[in-house]
Order: structure tokens, then C-alpha cells, then sequence
């Protein structure tokens, strides 16, 4: 009992302390209630989510415990929720993590609050992968087809993704030096490179293929499956990790790059896994949903009106709201005009769009 009390009084005077530097405008203070706050929301959207959809009446927690072997959940809640709903639930959340994360990472390195993984060619590289994985998987030989089997636009939208981010890296560099300014001018060539090419392949494709492009461009969790999620995963999970460590860098970084070498940073360095970072979470992001738009530009500058744009407190907070977000927009997704889905690309833009509007139109003193 002693030691409970002396665990409370710690307790009460570790909130107390936050209480007061929230008060006098602490953003770090203001950080740390937010994430307190936000990994409440997550834990709750999932709990909903898991409970949302088409099928009525699931009982979410005997279902759960049923996969182990506890008595009281029937076969098909048991199904419904380990099959089909949280594969969807855990692919949404890292999904939405990974897309903000790499957004605030890319503001960061860029200097810029306009700056998103499209820009150093992820998405586009990635939808030119999977174009041709759609248009051309019938002329491709029996043996390769069958290898891949229903892998293949995720594969080639990851390896597409990847190639075009590697190529947009080999173009800034030059003399050991990767200058942002390049990538950045390199980066809007390349997606306009990248997006004839997709037009030019799209030119070829059959009605039923422009319909399948249509809908993947779109972005949708909708095929989410365990198989999926294990492959995509420790990319995710790995970029998710790594992005911490790049806070400091950055940090010194938004300085200007001569300031930042002068405290000590390895700019290059910085440059080189920051963009791997943002490769590796985007493209396994991209390969497993398509496009979904919205969440890497609007989830971090939101963060920073509100907390400041300290990346220490920011990625972490990102990981959460863009986990949130896309949580929501898929339970909107799913049951809007059921028994059809919506794309969930639509669903983060014309929610978000008018939000961030507003958002931005409050707040422009501070901009």
C-alpha cells in the first residue's frame, strides 16, 4: 500500500508537471499529451473498427478468443473477424503510419510543408509498376504468371517504386553530394516522365483493365489478407523505426545544410536514409493498397500548427493520427454504400480536403 501511494504522488506529480509546461505554451509538454491522447483514439478506432461493417451482430471479443480455443464464439464471427476484419484493421493502421510518416519525413528533408512521398517518385514509379502488371500480365509466359500468381501488381508496384526512387537519387548525386534542390526539380521530371509512360501502356489496356487501373489508382484496403500484411509489414514496421533516429538530423537540417554540418550532422547520410526510409514505408504501402492521397502532406502540417515542428514529438504523433485517419476512412469506405465499398482514396480526399482548408484558412497567421 505504501508503495502504491508513493506510485500515485509520482504519478500525479509527473501530470501536474505536464499541466503546468502545456500552460506556458511547452510544445514538447503539448507533444506528449497529444500522443497520450491519440494512442487512446487509435486504440478505440481499432476497437470499432473491428466491430464495423456489413455483418450485424459479430461479437468482436468471443470471436477473438475463440481462434484460441475458448468457448462462446461461433464459426462465422470467428471467421469474419480474424479473416477479413483485422487484417483489414492492422493493414489500415500501418498503412496510415506509414504514409504520414513518410510525409513528415519528406517535409522535413525538403524544408518544405508542401513536400509528400510523391515527390521523389514512390507513387508514380509504383502505378507505372503495376500498370504494367495489369495491362501485360496475359502476355507474359505461363511460368513467370504462375510464379507470381495474384503478387504480381504488388510486386511490380514495389519494385516500380523502388526503381524510380533509386533513379531520382542517382540523378541528384553528384560527387558524393545529393543536393535537394536536384531531387526536388529531378523529382517533378520523373513524374511526368513516369506518367506518359503510364499513359502510353494505359493506351493498350481492354475496358475490363482500365476498370481494375481505375480502382487501384483509387487506393482501397479492401483485399487486405494476412499474406499480404506479413510480406508488406517489417518494411513498414522497419521505415516506422527508422524515423526517429532521423529527428535530430533534421532538426539541424531545417537550419540550412552548411548550419547542420557545422553542429555535426552527416547531411549525406541524413539525405541517403531518409529517402530509403520513405522508400521502403511508401512503396510497401502503395503495393498493398494503391494510391491513397491525402494522408503524407495533410497529417504532419497538422501537427506541426499544433505541436510545433520539433521532429522528436512529431513522427510518433504522425504514425498515430495517420493510423487514426485511415482507420476512419475506411470504416466510411466500407459501410457509406454498402454492400458496395467505396475507394478509400476518395474518402481520405473529400474528407480531408475541406478540413484542411479549414484548418489552414484559421490558422494563417501562423504560416
Amino acid at each position: 500500500m505504501v508503495a502504491l501511494d508513493r506510485s500515485e504522488r509520482a504519478l500525479w506529480g509527473v501530470l501536474q508537471t505536464i499541466r503546468t509546461r502545456v500552460a506556458a505554451g511547452d510544445r514538447r509538454a503539448v507533444a506528449v499529451v497529444l500522443r497520450l491522447i491519440l494512442g487512446g483514439v487509435l486504440f478505440f478506432s481499432m476497437a470499432v473498427s473491428l466491430g464495423w461493417g456489413a455483418a450485424d451482430g459479430v461479437e468482436v471479443m468471443p470471436a477473438l478468443l475463440g481462434k484460441f480455443g475458448a468457448s462462446g464464439a461461433n464459426l462465422r464471427d470467428t471467421v469474419i473477424v480474424w479473416d477479413i476484419r483485422l487484417p483489414r484493421v492492422l493493414t489500415a493502421t500501418l498503412v496510415g503510419a506509414a504514409l504520414a510518416v513518410s510525409g513528415a519525413v519528406m517535409q522535413g528533408l525538403f524544408r518544405n510543408p508542401l513536400a509528400d512521398p510523391g515527390l521523389i517518385g514512390v507513387s508514380a514509379g509504383a502505378g507505372l509498376g503495376a500498370v504494367l502488371a495489369i495491362v501485360f500480365a496475359g502476355v507474359l509466359p505461363v511460368g513467370i504468371a504462375g510464379v507470381f500468381g495474384r503478387w504480381m501488381v504488388p510486386a511490380f508496384a514495389f519494385v516500380g517504386g523502388w526503381g524510380a526512387t533509386l533513379l531520382l537519387f542517382a540523378l541528384a548525386t553528384r560527387g558524393g553530394r545529393t543536393s535537394v534542390a536536384t531531387m526536388l526539380l529531378a523529382g517533378i521530371a520523373l513524374g511526368a516522365l513516369t506518367g506518359a509512360l503510364t499513359g502510353i501502356v494505359v493506351y493498350y489496356a481492354t475496358d475490363d483493365q482500365l476498370r481494375d487501373l481505375t480502382f487501384w489508382s483509387m487506393g482501397s484496403v479492401a483485399g487486405a489478407s494476412w499474406q499480404q500484411l506479413l510480406v508488406a509489414a517489417p518494411m513498414m514496421l522497419a521505415a516506422l523505426c527508422t524515423a526517429p533516429f532521423l529527428a535530430r538530423a533534421l532538426n539541424a537540417m531545417a537550419l540550412g545544410e552548411a548550419a547542420a554540418l557545422h553542429l555535426g550532422v552527416d547531411t549525406q547520410a541524413t539525405k541517403r536514409i531518409a529517402i530509403l526510409t520513405v522508400a521502403g514505408a511508401t512503396g510497401a504501402a502503395v503495393a498493398i493498397t494503391g494510391g491513397i492521397g491525402f494522408v503524407g502532406i495533410v497529417v504532419p502540417h497538422l501537427l506541426r500548427l499544433v505541436q510545433g515542428p520539433d521532429h522528436r514529438g512529431l513522427f510518433v504523433n504522425a504514425a498515430l493520427l495517420g493510423a487514426i485517419l485511415l482507420l476512419w476512412a475506411d470504416m466510411l469506405a466500407r459501410t457509406f454504400i454498402e454492400p458496395a465499398e467505396l475507394p478509400i482514396g476518395i474518402v481520405t480526399a473529400a474528407l480531408g480536403g475541406p478540413f484542411f482548408l479549414m484548418v489552414l484558412m484559421r490558422n494563417r497567421h501562423l504560416l
